[in-house]
């Protein structure tokens, strides 16, 4: 059962190959998914939401990655900023911004990839803040974050002060004088998410612009969410890619219907571990079992994309009868790679295991 109306799928199908292609329906894509009411979803209604549950969240991502990864992850770029606004105890920031990022209006980019890998000490913060007379001065660079749309956005980033003792989360927007937005990143695909690189020269923003005065402690209560939703990403891919292994496959028999029915359960077993865990605030408590979930649905994913090119053979390189099977190869690539990275995942979960011991 899906969560998009039948017009909205029908319009992600047929835009599909071009959302990931190339940029040019890079500024209709907000506004068709704000169309739906999809970014309420999951959201309290005592801040405009329609008062679901958080998995309904996590529902809608894997409906879109069904159709378009590309819509799926514009849409969890907005959640996620969202998320951060919501959480935020700067309730007058929030107060500003949740009416028109909920409507669509604004669109909302979460560039935190740095400050989470900086978190588990996989990488260096990329970007600093002094205090001044008026609030705080921001420089550095945000090296990749989506949904930095032309008509405007509000960005969420972390920065460190000068000697390294405090890191606070930011939300900058993009009409802030020294914030310089670079042209779209030269990807393999998802080239429709208004993805780039950003850079910040003597940003100026004042206290009302903190989203958190700690990071550290900001941090671990947005990402079960963030993560959350990200697999729902790898549900939507699997779910696509098994659907068009078992079409190809057809009744007759055959060696691989028993894998594609491996992976169907185990698409179904991760998504109930996953809403009932989120739902409940189980993973929220448990950090590990949510990256461990995290990882599965990276390792189903590329095992359901294998499949399908198992199934349908050489067709899968015919571009006219592949049914998008290339997109969403590449697709489950993306998934290797986005914070938290694979390499990421299997290194925390290394160092808990080696910290039981």
């Amino acid at each position: 059962m899906t969560m998009l109306d039948e017009s909205l799928t029908s319009w992600l199908q047929e835009r599909a190959e071009t959302l990931d292609a190339d940029a040019g329906l890079a500024g209709a894509l907000l506004p068709r998914l704000a169309s739906a009411q999809l970014f309420k979803t999951g959201v309290p209604a005592s801040a405009g939401g329609d008062g679901a549950s958080p998995s309904a969240a996590i529902g809608v991502v894997a409906d879109l990655a069904r159709c378009s990864m590309s819509a799926a992850f514009v849409f969890w770029a907005q959640r996620a900023l969202i998320e951060c606004v919501l959480a935020s105890p700067n309730r007058a920031l929030a107060q500003r911004l949740l009416p028109s990022l909920l409507a669509g209006e604004l669109a909302g980019a979460p560039g935190l990839s740095n400050a989470m890998k900086s978190m588990g000490g996989l990488d260096q913060l990329q970007t600093r803040f002094m205090p001044d007379a008026h609030g705080f001065t921001l420089h550095g660079r945000v090296s990749w974050a989506t949904n930095l749309q032309r008509q405007g956005f509000v960005l969420a980033l972390a920065a460190g002060n000068l000697d390294g003792t405090d890191t606070s989360v930011f939300a900058v927007p993009s009409d802030a004088d020294g914030l310089t937005r670079e042209p779209d990143l030269d990807l393999t695909g998802l080239r429709g998410t208004s993805t780039a690189a950003l850079h910040l020269a003597g940003v100026r923003l004042g206290e009302d612009w903190r989203l958190h005065p700690q990071a550290k402690v900001f941090l671990p209560t947005v990402r079960p969410m963030f993560v959350g939703m990200q697999c729902g990403l790898g549900l939507g891919l699997a779910r696509a890619s098994l659907h068009s292994a078992r079409a190809a496959l057809g009744d007759g028999p055959s060696v691989l219907l028993g894998e594609l029915e491996a992976l169907e359960a185990q698409v179904h077993d991760l998504w109930e571990a996953l809403s009932t865990g989120v739902d409940s605030g189980r993973l929220r408590e448990r950090p590990p079992e949510l990256l461990d979930l995290r990882l599965r649905m990276v390792e189903i994913a590329s095992a359901a994309v294998q499949l399908e090119l198992q199934a349908l053979g050489g067709r899968a390189y015919m571009r006219g009868e592949s049914g998008g099977f290339a997109r969403r190869w590449r697709e489950a690539a993306f998934l290797t790679i986005v914070t938290p990275t694979l390499a990421q995942l299997k290194t925390e979960r290394a160092r808990a295991q080696g910290a039981s011991r």
